[in-house]
Parts: C-alpha cells; structure tokens; sequence
C-alpha cells in the first residue's frame, strides 16, 4: 500500500536541506512628498452692522451680511450676499453671485448665479448658469452666456 508520508520522508533523505533563499527584495520608493497646502484665500466680511454707500472694489471674495448702497465690483471672485445683507446696487461684477438676502440691481457673473432659499433678487442677470432654489424670489429677465 502507497503511503504518502513514507515517499516525502525518503526524498528529503534523498536531497540534501538547503536552507532557504533571501527572497530579493527592492529598494522601497520614497513617499512622494505632499503638496504644499494652498494659501487660504482672502475673503473679505462687511457685517451686518456696517453700511457702505459708493464703490466696492475687491481683488479677494467678498461677504456681505450689512446694508451696501452703490457699485460692487470683484470680477475673477465670488460675491456672497449673506442672509442679513441687503444691497442696492448700480451694477454686480462678480466670478460668481451667492443670494441669501435682499438684493435689487443688474448682475454680471462669468460663472453661475445662485439665488439661495428665503433670497430676493430683482434685476437682470447675466451668467453661464443659475440656480434658484425653490422659495427663492426672483423678478428680472436673465442672459445666458457662454463662459469664457
């Protein structure tokens, strides 16, 4: 009768132990090191209590939770109405528009507009793209353009 134990028994007698080879092993990269972390970026806050009446103009995003009467330019940036902020303005130039309070007055936004919930915006908008979310007021006529 065959008998498995026997026949591996009888061949490690039969060739002489090794002992067992270093597997090669390679040289372990070095992590690519992290990207340094952005810079955060300026935003500049007009709070609730502050009111301005002229010409805004910011090189950083703007927030405004106060009462602004007048023009507000911060093209290549992002213009949030806050949901105290209220303005009256001549003419918007923005990157992008954010309502969540009262605004009336023409909009010119290169990327997107959106009129957030419990917002009123009343004026004519131009932008790539807009959002109004539902309880959102709007009264204005609205131009779509190719971003570019």
């Amino acid at each position: 009768m065959w008998n498995k134990r026997t026949e591996e028994e009888a061949r490690s007698k039969a060739q002489p132990h090794s002992p067992p080879q270093p597997q090669p092993t390679q040289a372990a990269a070095p992590a690519p090191k992290p990207a340094p972390p952005e810079p955060p970026r300026g935003v500049a806050i007009l709070g609730k209590n502050v009111q301005v009446k002229g010409e805004i103009h910011s090189q950083e995003d703007l927030t405004i939770d106060g009462d602004v009467q007048g023009t507000v330019d911060v093209d290549g940036h992002r213009l949030t109405i806050g949901p105290n902020g209220r303005l009256q303005a001549n003419g918007v130039k923005a990157r992008e528009v954010i309502v969540m309070g009262k605004m009336n007055g023409s909009v010119q936004a290169t990327e997107k507009v959106y009129i957030r919930k419990d917002a009123q915006l009343v004026g004519d908008v131009q932008t790539a793209g807009i959002v109004i979310e539902d309880g959102a007021y709007f009264k204005g006529g609205i131009d779509i353009k190719k971003p570019g």
